[in-house]
């Protein structure tokens, strides 16, 4: 019996258009991770009591430890940028996660003798991973400019002599470069996963993958807390910039 060749794309394949717009097998993917997620709070928030069963414990018990992770970096700011630190990590945990699924990668189609995956994972997408970073970034920037003003533009534009204006140039690279850095890290590492489950899977495809399996889902916790507690950093930077 012949094997089916191995597929590898660094592009998200597009599976069907909505009005003219493109949509990705990765965007499938994170459509279904997100009513995932949705379906989750909805029951959470309607099966909440004083009595609190094991998904409510559950739950408590990891927002509680993220907030005291989070609050040793943000301190009195953690009310503050907290509910969107915990959403990055909640949403970029389970997309990670969504690619080690049964079917993701292996369910597709053939075309043009191409064998086409319909489900991706969102962060083995580099569109994604981009999208993410710009937004955390541009928010970081934002809680900058809210807490002083305009005065906060001076950090990258100060002309009041040649070195701070330098200065400025190279923190505003800086900026430019964490949206690079952001997308390229969460990215590589992700996409890099799918590519060794794939390559094992077809190698030996019936034990081999399991101890990958455990170590994916240790690299998709450990990427989705990197990619939080570093924005933390960031917003507690410009925050702590912005209070001198």
């Amino acid at each position: 019996m012949k094997m089916p060749p191995i597929h590898i794309s660094l592009k998200a394949e597009n599976i069907f258009y909505l009005l003219g717009i493109p949509v990705s097998n990765s965007m499938i993917t994170t459509w279904l991770v997100m009513v995932f997620l949705i379906s989750l709070s909805l029951i959470t928030y309607t099966r909440l009591s004083l009595i609190p069963g094991y998904l409510q414990i559950a739950l408590e018990l990891l927002v509680g430890g993220l907030y005291s992770l989070f609050k040793e970096i943000l301190e009195e700011k953690i009310d503050k940028f907290f509910p969107f630190i915990i959403t990055l990590f909640i949403f970029i945990i389970f997309v990670n996660w969504s690619g080690i699924l049964p079917g993701i990668g292996t369910i597709g189609v053939t075309e043009h003798k191409e064998f086409i995956p319909l489900f991706r994972a969102g962060t083995a997408d580099l569109n994604m991973t981009l999208a993410l970073a710009t937004l955390t970034i541009f928010y970081v920037q934002y809680a900058g400019l809210q807490s002083l003003g305009i005065v906060y533009l001076k950090k990258f534009f100060d002309i009041t002599n040649p070195l701070n204006f330098i200065i400025g140039i190279l923190e505003l690279i800086s900026e430019i470069s964490r949206i690079i850095s952001f997308t390229f890290r969460l990215f590589g590492n992700i996409f890099a996963g799918e590519v060794l489950l794939t390559v094992i899977a077809f190698l030996m495809p019936v034990l081999a993958p399991i101890p990958f399996l455990g170590l994916e889902l240790f690299v998709g916790f450990i990427q989705a807390l990197v990619f939080s507690m570093l924005a933390a950093v960031f917003f507690a930077l410009a925050v702590t910039h912005a209070e001198y």
